[in-house]
């Protein structure tokens, strides 16, 4: 299939998949979405060949889109980090063209219950990129058979709280500065966000 200049393995060949059923070929989430706008992306997995395009987008985060931290601002610092959580975890990215613009990791893989990171970079936040990667996030967390997803975020950060509440992420300790968050996959939108296009609300 061919979405923007993208063309990924699959076993689907048109955009307009609002009857599909879903294949064996199928990953846990169709990876093609349309953000608030209407423009086409592919949610995938993280390939090897894509470190230097995933930490371009990082070098490009503002400051205001940094949290605790992270990404890390020093380039050698930057390439420890996302080598460790492409060693140590599994990756999802969003493209648009030649570009990643999003990208959330799990670390680590072997946890019942890792923690995760995402980022959207700044010139997409606010169009239903994020959250559908959180959704396919969630999907593949369940399909990769983790018990729950945990995470920490800035109290200040309160649009991203608001999310993650959402979605059905509930407070598990409250810090001085951050708040854990997890959510359990034996809930029904951990099973809702696998369903295919058509079955999905």
């Amino acid at each position: 299939m061919t979405v923007g200049s993208e063309t990924a393995t699959a076993a689907c060949t048109a955009w307009d998949n609002g009857e599909c059923e879903g294949t064996p070929h199928c990953p846990p989430r169709c990876p093609r979405f349309r953000d608030t706008d209407g423009d086409v992306f592919l949610a995938r997995p993280f390939q090897s060949g894509d470190r230097e395009t995933l930490l371009s987008m990082y070098e490009k985060i503002d400051d205001y889109n940094r949290a605790m931290g992270l990404p890390p601002k020093a380039r050698s610092q930057l390439e420890a980090w996302v080598d460790r959580l492409a060693s140590n975890g599994w990756n999802l990215v969003v493209d648009v063209g030649d570009r990643i613009v999003g990208h959330t990791a799990v670390i680590p893989a072997d946890s019942d219950s890792p923690e995760f990171i995402i980022f959207v970079h700044q010139d997409y936040q606010n169009s239903g990129i994020g959250s559908e990667l959180i959704k396919q996030l969630i999907a593949y967390a369940k399909d990769k058979n983790h018990q729950e997803l945990t995470l920490e975020v800035s109290r200040g950060n309160k649009q991203a709280i608001s999310v993650y509440q959402n979605i059905g992420f509930e407070v598990t300790d409250r810090k001085l500065s951050e708040l854990a968050m997890a959510l359990e996959l034996q809930l029904p939108i951990a099973d809702r966000v696998q369903r295919p296009p058509a079955k999905r609300e």
